[in-house]
């Protein structure tokens, strides 16, 4: 089964610094139909004002994705990790026993981004954190595995049975995907036009697929696609 959700009947936070859209239930946003999709338990479409961010807070249990669409996110944690994330590319944090962080825009622009939070296969264990670039060429009308429980194909890791993937599709292409039995998908547009299934998803929209499900994506326009497929 699919269950397209549009941008515009998304969760909403908004305050000076940061304009967030919550695809599940997230902060002061509830939805009872919409608390996660199996192990995934968030996905948040924030965009963040230059010079500001999240300012040090902890974390504990979680795996937590963050796909930079615009601009660049810089990360410290209590670990000692510092790094900056770019367009396109992709930061791991597994949240473990326990962790700090703070995620910086240091830009003189916006930066836009998808933060993903994961359930772990396991509570605790030793946090950690680790980015990768992910050149949009190499995933162009293709599945890229950006993070995985496996670590298969030079992903990141996660601690939870779970694929982060990511595509280009042109317009006209067309692109497959096989949801298993028992697993859930969640797939959002970062831009472009698709259809899935027939369904015509616009930039920032997403669709939950629960179950065994045949995904057939076709170009309307040109398209960056992230897809969390998991237990």
């Amino acid at each position: 089964m699919i269950d397209f959700r549009p941008f515009n009947k998304l969760g909403r936070f908004r305050n000076d610094w940061l304009n967030a859209n919550y695809h599940f239930s997230f902060s002061g946003y509830h939805d009872p139909s919409r608390m996660g999709e199996g192990a995934l338990r968030v996905w948040n479409d924030d965009t963040i004002q230059p010079q500001t961010g999240f300012p040090p807070h902890g974390h504990q249990s979680m795996e937590i994705i963050t796909y930079v669409r615009k601009g660049a996110i810089t990360h410290k944690d209590s670990m000692g990790n510092t790094g900056r994330t770019e367009a396109g590319d992709v930061q791991v944090m597994s949240a473990g026993s326990g962790i700090q962080h703070s995620e910086w825009n240091a830009e003189d622009e916006e930066t836009t981004l998808f933060q993903i939070w994961i359930l772990p296969r396991t509570q605790g264990g030793q946090p950690g954190w680790g980015a990768r670039k992910f050149p949009k060429g190499d995933r162009s009308g293709k599945w890229a595995m950006l993070a995985s429980g496996s670590g298969e194909q030079d992903s990141l890791v996660i601690n939870q049975d779970a694929n982060v993937l990511g595509a280009t599709l042109k317009a006209g292409e067309s692109l497959t995907y096989e949801v298993k039995a028992g697993r859930h998908g969640y797939l959002v547009l970062a831009e472009g036009s698709v259809r899935l299934n027939g369904q015509v998803m616009n930039a920032r929209d997403g669709a939950a697929i629960t179950g065994a499900e045949s995904l057939i994506l076709e170009g309307i326009e040109d398209a960056e696609i992230v897809f969390v497929d998991t237990i």
